[in-house]
């Protein structure tokens, strides 16, 4: 079909909203089912985070990659291998304690046999689904950049990210259901089948904006209006950026500390909240869905919000850099509320679920914009290399809160003081924004984009 469509766009942006939502249904199945997993492979708090940790480091090493391999094959294909590498990684839980089995034997014969068969089977499926998932958002981030004007970015980013969060509701409505059902090994196989029928939309509805036939030269000509010459190239080359290069920048450094300061709160909530409401209020199963589907309702609204926010500022004559500090500001105020869950929490569960949603809400708004920074300073053709340098910064932060909450919780449950554990890892997940955020601007004081590339 060529028809002309005025708002392409926006198609575009509807498949990175529904490839960002897969993404986050893959990586959740494993937190929701974690209570009775746990239960049935006598697990502690550190196996548990030893598990998410495997996932977090491969998939912060792999950013590093992913955006290289993004900016060499290309977002169409680039997006279509990545996609499939995790739904397949997802699938693979499913027959965790065989693939555990093979893997400890393995280890066996090169004299290592103290990881149990459960641990080692949903390390190795993790670890595929880590390596899959790193492709996710270089790849749309660098498509936001080809189809959008720079003050569009943030409000396309923002909507695409609350795919994350609309994954993030839509996991608890259906996984422990289907689990209780048809049992955990289900849940992980029907989530994971979804991404394949993703690369069906995206394989027909997605060309790059110059080979677009359903994009009309109107919107092409808006796309390209209002950015940088040296930045709106449509047809670029394939020079090579070396990374060693990119650490030369300030830019680079400012985007690598604010994910790595923030991305482990993001982290923590996804991988660690239906543990938190069990060990804290005794929920399992189908009675964590509905808080969690709140929690996460509230970070849609933060994740959109976020991206429309810095508009204001810019429409006010800031540079959208500067726009969007200003905002990221405020932004990085919200989460204190997260230190009031705990000391409320005795009232009501529902108390520190709406707090911790508020926190979790402005994580999405920061991560809008933080993302948004690349593509407003950088090249395109080093966006997806950027963007994973900082990826693996945030995952590699995310391991060292995984790990450290897993050995604080374990900890303190077995001083009879659980609730101190987790006390002690909001107060880091409330401050870590406004410490990122000064550092940051510490970096990059001003709009200053990247002209010698």
């Amino acid at each position: 079909m060529n028809t002309k469509i005025k708002n392409y766009r926006w198609t575009i942006c509807g498949l990175l909203f529904f490839a960002t939502t897969v993404n986050y249904l893959d990586r959740q199945v494993l937190s929701l089912l974690a209570p009775s997993l746990s239960k049935e492979f006598n697990w502690s708090n550190s196996d548990y985070a030893n598990i998410t940790a495997v996932f977090q480091f491969i998939y912060a090493i792999s950013m590093l990659f992913a955006g290289r391999i993004i900016d060499k094959l290309g977002t169409k294909w680039g997006y279509i291998l990545a996609i499939s590498i995790w739904s397949i990684g997802a699938i693979m839980h499913a027959y965790s304690i065989a693939i555990g089995s093979v893997f400890t034997n393995v280890l066996a014969w090169v004299g290592i046999s103290a990881v149990p068969i459960s641990i080692a089977g949903f390390m190795v499926s993790r670890a595929v689904l880590g390596f899959g998932e790193s492709g996710n958002f270089p790849a749309a981030i660098k498509v936001t950049a080809e189809y959008f004007p720079k003050k569009e970015r943030a409000l396309a980013t923002g909507i695409f990210n609350s795919g994350s969060n609309v994954g993030a509701i839509l996991a608890p409505l259906t996984v422990p259901w289907i689990a209780v059902h048809w049992g955990w090994q289900s849940a992980f196989i029907a989530v994971g089948a979804i991404g394949f029928i993703w690369i069906l939309f995206w394989n027909a509805l997605y060309e790059k904006p110059e080979n677009q036939k359903k994009l009309s030269k109107e919107e092409f000509d808006y796309i390209a209006s209002e950015n940088d010459p040296t930045i709106i190239q449509i047809i670029e080359t394939e020079e090579k950026v070396a990374w060693i290069k990119l650490l030369g920048y300030r830019q680079t450094w400012a985007f690598v500390v604010g994910k790595f300061l923030t991305d482990g709160v993001w982290w923590f909530f996804l991988f660690w909240l239906p543990k938190y409401l069990q060990a804290e209020f005794n929920m399992v199963d189908t009675a964590i869905v509905l808080p969690l589907a709140v929690l996460y309702s509230m970070t849609m609204i933060g994740s959109i919000g976020g991206g429309w926010f810095p508009v204001y500022f810019i429409n006010k004559g800031f540079t959208p850099y500067d726009g969007r500090m200003k905002a990221m500001l405020l932004i990085a105020i919200v989460p204190l509320v997260v230190l009031l869950a705990q000391p409320f929490g005795h009232i009501s569960f529902w108390i520190p679920v709406l707090l911790i949603g508020l926190g979790a809400s402005a994580h999405q708004a920061w991560s809008a914009n933080i993302f948004t920074t690349v593509s407003d300073m950088f090249p395109k053709k080093t966006i997806g290399s950027v963007v994973g340098i900082g990826g693996m910064a945030g995952g590699i932060g995310g391991v060292l809160v995984t790990k450290t909450a897993g050995a604080l919780i374990d900890h303190f449950e077995a001083l009879g003081q659980i609730k101190t554990g987790y006390t002690i890892v909001f107060v880091f997940c409330a401050t870590a924004y406004l410490l990122a955020w000064s550092i940051m601007k510490l970096l990059v004081p001003k709009y200053a984009p990247i002209q010698d590339l």
